[in-house]
């Protein structure tokens, strides 16, 4: 029987060492996600997403616990370390409007779960790489010729309704509508 002591790893020695490896990762992947540390940018399938200076804080802020509760006091003190601000609110505000860009509810969190009376949870696998992930949606040349001719319209759809013409045109229309609509009524009460 050997007497040799067996090294014991605590709870925090193997939390140390996974947060060694986090943080020598430049991304950080998630879902449909990746956050590049390095630029502070947040991309979804290869597209870069938007982000407000302290909604990207709290991201961080969940992310470097995923699965952890991230209680609201360790979010004033990341986001507002010094501000005398009614936190509360900036915080339920600065969530949901994470939320918001991540396409995620409270009522049905993929990422972000609210832990009552205590704070939030990333609750998304979470992956660290040192190169962004590839975006998941098919190439053009991968798809079937009629996938190919409705990926083209969905595409044309989609600039389309992002397009300024397209929303002058509604906003002209509705207008117009309106008007007709009142003539109408005039034309009935004579």
């Amino acid at each position: 029987m050997s007497t040799q002591p067996v090294p014991m790893h605590s709870q925090e020695a193997r939390e140390s060492s996974n947060n060694s490896s986090s943080a020598s990762a430049r991304y950080i992947c998630f879902g449909r996600y990746h956050l590049d540390l390095k630029k502070e940018e947040l991309f979804k399938d290869g597209a870069r997403v938007k982000l407000q200076g302290k909604v990207y804080q709290a991201l961080v802020a969940l992310l470097q616990k995923p699965g952890e509760i991230v209680t609201r006091e360790e979010l004033r003190l990341q986001l507002w370390p010094d501000a005398l601000v009614n936190y509360d609110a900036n915080v339920n505000t600065t969530v949901n409007k994470l939320r918001q860009v991540l396409g995620d509810s409270a009522d049905q969190p993929a990422f972000v779960d609210t832990i009552p009376r205590k704070g939030y949870s990333f609750i998304a696998k979470v992956e660290y790489v040192d190169r962004p992930a590839a975006p998941q949606a098919p190439q053009p040349s991968q798809l079937s010729p009629a996938a190919a001719a409705q990926e083209r319209a969905a595409s044309l759809f989609r600039t389309a309704i992002l397009s300024k013409w397209f929303a002058a045109g509604v906003v002209a229309l509705v207008i117009a509508s309106t008007l007709f609509g009142a003539a109408l009524v005039l034309y009935a009460h004579h």
